[in-house]
């Protein structure tokens, strides 16, 4: 008799069980994936989280209906909402970073701590191809490039043109997340990439400050919170419309202060440290 009545509570637990789909940056999934661990603890709740495709894979995921929260950390372009024009993008943002200009060790140490924006924009299309021209080591220039479409590198080349539809096809080796980005630089003598600040260690590879109107500015704290430091970034959560069930107990729970410490931890700025937090609907 107690078997007969277990059983079918079983299966209605199991049919309200859902599972949380969520995908996008690796950048944001620091932070989510933590949260997610908690929420699994003390809510028993079912999630599952993917970065594959970076941002550009956090959009269209969700855009497709595949998942329902994506990780991003760049904005919703119009092409984007345009291409999926049944989703609702709504932007929640969690926090703050910047990307960071990294080189190995061996081009920090040769003396190359800044560059200026024009300079970037020479090696980025092959006029310059050796640090001594910069001022630093007589070393090629090994240049590895973000997957286009990645939130690092849409903030990167519009920040070189303008617009990311104006950047110039290049035929550079490509890296995709943080974590293998950071690896190929540190392990490759005269390397340099974009890559989020706060995976710049300092040890394997080095932040490059960027030299505006005469002035060197460091990807650090106060620079990104005033956002003087001209590649800072917001980071968000994303869903189709206002946050609802699971997704909602997810990012209610990333913008409470629990979650805003998740933020901090893993070296990005929560919303009460920024001067003036981004919001769009």
């Amino acid at each position: 008799m107690k078997l007969a009545i277990l059983f079918p509570t079983l299966l209605s637990l199991s049919a309200a069980a859902e599972t949380l789909k969520i995908n996008g940056s690796t950048t944001v999934n620091l932070p989510v994936a933590e949260a997610a661990e908690v929420l699994r603890a003390e809510k028993k709740m079912d999630i599952q989280i993917d970065t594959q495709g970076g941002s550009s894979g956090g959009i269209s995921m969700l855009g497709e209906g595949l998942v329902q929260v994506g990780m991003i950390s760049k904005h919703v372009s119009q092409t984007d909402r345009e291409k999926f024009p049944k989703c609702q993008y709504k932007e929640i943002q969690i926090g703050e970073d910047a990307v960071a200009l990294i080189v190995s060790k061996d081009v920090w140490e040769g003396g190359v701590k800044t560059v200026t924006k024009e300079q970037v924009a020479d090696i980025y299309e092959g006029r310059i191809k050796n640090w001594k021209e910069v001022g630093g080591p007589d070393r090629r220039i090994v240049f590895f490039n973000k997957e286009p479409g990645r939130g690092t590198w849409e903030v990167f080349v519009h920040w070189l043109y303008g617009d990311p539809k104006k950047a110039p096809q290049v035929s550079f080796p490509e890296v995709g997340g943080n974590e293998e980005t950071r690896n190929k630089v540190a392990s490759t003598k005269g390397a340099l990439s974009q890559l989020s600040s706060s995976w710049a260690d300092g040890k394997t590879v080095f932040a490059l400050s960027l030299k505006v109107d005469g002035k060197e500015i460091a990807p650090v704290t106060a620079n990104i919170a005033s956002r003087i430091y001209p590649l800072s970034r917001p980071l968000f959560v994303l869903t189709n419309g206002e946050p609802s069930g699971e997704s909602k107990v997810l990012i209610d729970f990333l913008l409470s202060e629990r979650g805003q410490q998740l933020v901090k931890k893993h070296g990005y700025l929560p919303l009460a440290e920024l001067k003036a937090p981004e919001t769009r609907p």
